[in-house]
């Protein structure tokens, strides 16, 4: 199951017959942790969508004397929970792909030990959501829903922009979404409709979006890849919902591996139906090389690898002088005014508001 923006631009480039993922640096995936006190080796532990340029690793390799092993642990929640099973005796030095949606969780269980990664007072405040510094803010993106340009010219009809358009008849069985039970950008989904409407509003929200023709299907793959009909894959398989929960990343991303690459993105976004995801790493509690943990996370805010991640991981930077690839100027679009919820609220609220939803939506 895609849980981050990255496993989905991985997705969706696999889609277009691409692979996106090269070896971690300059040591290949390792499935084993722990390394010996005093070790030159880190070990990070992550999700499955991280990725950097070899160059790149290796130059931090070098300048810190350090080297990177990366345990990858599946999507995002079984990561952490595999690193909360295994509190204070941990896999590994560093984590990395707690979202917000997740941090309340890592933060709870009292995972990680607090640092204040040098860099830090170059990164935006409105991604340093956890004020002890148990966690550094290392990228952001959007989940939105994406739109299939040639079926809305095609129609003479302008596409829906915002949360509001998506309930109106003109607007009926075309939206394709993932479930919130089961899928991340589901999720995010519905916690944008939680932001939005707040905690009177979102039920009726859905109540409207389920009589005009929403499709709930278990994952984004299936979303955008087979039933969106906007996307490489989804044309292959002929796909027939113009409308798609996905990310503000993915035209960027059809553009970059599109075989002939367009000179326009076949996609766009209704940028006012977002919710913003940001990702942390935090240096793991009991971790053996304190320093060395240390040392990465100073190194994932830093500007180079801050402006390494968007091709790497169709993400975006969290730092003020990291700038976008051209990709992403040119393709790509700055969502102004995301819906947010606090993490405090999903910690308080998540797993209620999931379930309200799959009774109301599901069954």
């Amino acid at each position: 199951m895609s849980t981050t923006k990255k496993l989905a631009g991985v997705a969706l480039a696999a889609a277009l017959g691409v692979s996106t993922l090269s070896a971690c640096g300059g040591k290949a995936e390792d499935k084993s942790g722990g390394d010996a006190p005093g070790s030159k080796t880190i070990t990070l532990v992550s999700h499955d969508s991280f990725n950097v340029t070899d160059t790149v690793l290796k130059e931090f390799e070098q300048q810190s004397g350090y080297s990177v092993k990366v345990l990858k642990s599946g999507d995002a929640g079984a990561a952490l929970n595999q690193e909360i099973l295994t509190k204070g005796s941990p896999r590994g030095d560093v984590f990395f792909g707690v979202d917000n949606t997740l941090l309340s969780r890592a933060l709870d269980n009292g995972i990680f030990t607090p640092y204040e990664a040098e860099g830090l007072a170059g990164v935006k405040p409105e991604f340093v959501l956890d004020k002890e510094h148990r966690v550094t803010p290392v990228d952001s993106g959007d989940i939105c829903v994406n739109y299939d340009k040639a079926y809305f010219a095609d129609k003479k009809l302008a596409p829906p922009q915002t949360l509001d358009d998506l309930v109106k008849p003109e607007y009926k069985d075309l939206l394709v979404t993932e479930n919130a039970a089961t899928s991340s950008p589901g999720l995010g989904f519905l916690l944008a409709s939680a932001g939005k409407y707040g905690e009177d509003g979102w039920k009726d929200y859905w109540s409207k979006l389920k009589a005009n023709g929403v499709e709930v299907v278990d994952g984004w793959e299936q979303a955008y890849n087979e039933r969106f009909s906007g996307s490489a894959g989804g044309k292959k398989a002929k796909g027939d919902r113009p409308l798609v929960v996905s990310y503000a990343s993915s035209p960027p991303v059809e553009v970059l591996y599109g075989e002939p690459q367009p000179a326009e993105a076949p996609t766009g976004v209704a940028t006012g139906t977002c919710f913003r995801q940001t990702e942390f790493a935090g240096l793991l509690k009991g971790a053996k090389n304190v320093e060395g943990g240390k040392a990465l996370l100073d190194f994932l805010i830093s500007k180079k690898f801050q402006e390494d991640m968007p091709l790497q991981m169709f993400v975006n930077p969290v730092t003020r002088d990291a700038k976008l690839p051209e990709l992403f100027t040119k393709h790509g679009v700055v969502i102004e005014k995301p819906e947010t919820v606090t993490p405090d609220a999903i910690a308080k609220n998540r797993d209620e508001w999931v379930k309200a939803w799959s009774a109301l939506v599901v069954k």
